[in-house]
């Protein structure tokens, strides 16, 4: 249930960019979700109309994009998506790879008025 305490914390920052930037109305808000964040989208999605409720961003559209897990292996300097079930390398087999993106989750942009 930690996505209500994520959609709250979309919110605040919402009213952070409100205060700093003056504008009336939140017509979208645009997030980046990555593949391995943990993030359940359609929960974002579910609590959002309640916790904008009364705010600037009451009605607001949520555009969500999932950013895909990408890896490199340090023993090869391969980049991509190991196989299925798997923490090997898909060139050389190794085990020395890092998570470079997938476990994002941001406010990107807001569409305002």
């Amino acid at each position: 249930m930690h996505e209500l305490a994520l959609t709250e914390g979309i919110l605040s920052i919402i009213a952070s960019e409100q205060k700093q930037n003056g504008f009336s109305r939140v017509r979208e808000v645009h997030l980046k979700i990555g593949e391995f964040s943990g993030v359940i989208p359609e929960c974002i999605e579910e609590f959002f109309p309640m916790v904008a409720k009364g705010s600037s961003a009451e009605g607001a559209a949520l555009r969500m994009e999932t950013v895909p897990a990408r890896f490199t292996c340090a023993s090869c300097g391969w980049e991509g998506k190991p196989a299925p079930h798997t923490a090997c390398c898909a060139s050389c087999g190794g085990t020395e790879i890092h998570m470079t993106s997938g476990r994002e989750f941001f406010v990107e942009n807001l569409t305002v008025e």
